[in-house]
């Protein structure tokens, strides 16, 4: 590895940010971090290609620099703007059409393609080559590919990968209003920016030969090692999409889905450390990655084991970070101007157990933050599916807590209590898993939740001995 390594990531504003995008981003960001790490001179950059003027807004570049900075991906130097450099592309066609590397096609995309199905063929068929059209009739650019040979590059994914010339189209270098497609911009801008790898996905390795050809004809000859990541598909095995799943990272983010957990997976989809261990802090991923590692099969999304490593993460948080961590998604809530953290800061282990994404954290609370928690009918029928039994539990809850002064009301005699109430209750028949279910449901609401006794001392005794009444009498 020769020193400087430029690495970047260059997205186009014009949406949110793509699952796939930030795993490219990422990668990137490793390579270079790696590198760094061993001692070279290496930098990741980023470059907001937003040449398309209607779709690229303001406020969706902010988005992709704060989807970035919620993944601790940060980057060197300032960022490029492509919109900032339209004229350098201009220069760059000029010296192309100068050259002989490219010409000026007056035909129209329907007549080429006309041209192509009466041919068989799928490409346009160098019509405009040499008919020397002027610049005062409406046209496209085109590079003139080479009639023979090949252009090949050493993958650093996939190993050796060769394009036959006789294969490749006259491709499109600017619009007939004058823009430069990407090919051009991004040849232009990797030579100026001094990129010496360039990491994406391998949907773009047919992009690859076309860039290296306009490379070669515009005099850039520096070194660019490519290395095209596998495609992200989901459980149907079919290419991530837009229209059929989920792939914003913001939208991951919202749903509370911690950044440490989604880095962590994201690293995982293509690559694996060779110890076997997934989980493990970024810095430990960014001393183990190597690109060359990187599996050229397609990398399977699946939200589940994102779940499961997420909620790991969430586990292994302090009380003080998970209740930092939870605090947006309770604000947000109908109950929120009654919330006390400290309230339920002894059930925090508990609630950790049960938290996939922090958005489970206010579903498993709210019921100590409302007068009366709304019953949910399918557990209070599961609960009360005997009545007569159901109404001897909530009676001798009733009567067994009632008792219980003010000054007692604390977990462990919650707890002595209701082992007493239980140990009756079972002596009657009552099957141990439905001998709380009716207390439990009065008082939260649901059949599954934090610690009983735990949650009664934090309710209080007024308010406890009020909910068992209320669901008595609604029995």
């Amino acid at each position: 590895m020769s020193d400087p390594v430029r690495v970047r990531f260059a997205p186009a504003p014009t949406g949110y940010l793509h699952l796939g995008s930030a795993r490219a981003a990422l990668f990137n960001w490793l390579h270079a971090r790696h590198l760094r790490g061993q001692g070279h001179d290496a930098q990741f950059l980023i470059r907001i290609e937003d040449t398309d003027v209607e779709r690229s807004k303001p406020e969706l570049i902010q988005l992709i620099f704060d989807v970035l900075g919620w993944l601790g991906i940060d980057w060197d130097g300032d960022p490029v703007f492509q919109s900032a450099r339209t004229e350098r592309y201009a220069d760059a066609v000029e010296r192309l059409l100068d050259q002989g590397a490219a010409y000026r096609c007056s035909c129209t995309q329907d007549e080429a393609k006309a041209r192509a199905t009466a041919a068989g063929s799928s490409g346009y068929d160098g019509f405009c080559r040499d008919r020397a059209v002027g610049r005062d009739v409406p046209h496209v650019v085109r590079f003139r590919v080479p009639d023979d040979g090949e252009t090949s590059w050493d993958d650093l994914i996939r190993g050796p990968i060769t394009f036959e010339h006789r294969n490749l189209e006259d491709f499109v270098l600017q619009r007939t209003d004058g823009t430069p497609v990407f090919l051009v911009a991004n040849a232009v801008d990797d030579a100026d920016m001094g990129i010496t790898h360039v990491i994406r996905g391998e949907d773009l390795i047919n992009v690859t030969p076309k860039v290296l050809l306009l490379r070669a004809a515009l005099g850039f000859d520096a070194p660019l090692h490519f290395a095209h990541m596998p495609l992200i598909v989901n459980e149907s095995r079919k290419k991530l999409s837009k229209r059929r799943d989920d792939v914003s990272v913001g939208d991951y983010r919202d749903r509370g889905f911690l950044p440490e957990a989604m880095v962590n997976y994201l690293a995982l989809l293509g690559w694996g450390p060779d110890d076997g261990v997934e989980v493990r802090p970024l810095s430990e991923i960014v001393e183990r990655f190597d690109i060359a590692d990187v599996n050229p099969s397609s990398a399977m999304f699946d939200v589940r084991k994102l779940e499961a490593i997420n909620a790991q993460y969430v586990a292994e948080l302090s009380v003080d970070e998970y209740l930092e961590r939870i605090a947006p998604w309770m604000a947000d809530q109908p109950w929120a101007a009654s919330y006390d953290a400290e309230r339920i800061r002894a059930l925090v282990p508990e609630l950790q157990k049960r938290t996939k994404v922090l958005s489970d954290a206010p579903g498993q609370v709210d019921f100590l933050f409302v007068d009366q928690p709304e019953l949910d009918a399918e557990a209070w029928a599961k609960a009360t599916a005997d009545p007569d039994d159901a109404a001897r539990i909530l009676d001798d809850a009733l009567d067994g807590f009632g008792v219980v002064e003010a000054a007692e009301w604390c977990t462990d005699r919650l707890h002595a209590v209701g082992g007493a109430l239980m140990e009756r209750a079972v002596g009657r028949g009552t099957k141990k898993k439905l001998a709380q279910a009716p207390v439990r449901v009065a008082l939260t609401g649901r059949s599954v939740g934090p610690p009983l006794y735990e949650a009664m001392a934090i309710l209080g005794r007024e308010t406890c001995l009020a909910r068992l009444g209320s669901a008595r009498r609604r029995l």
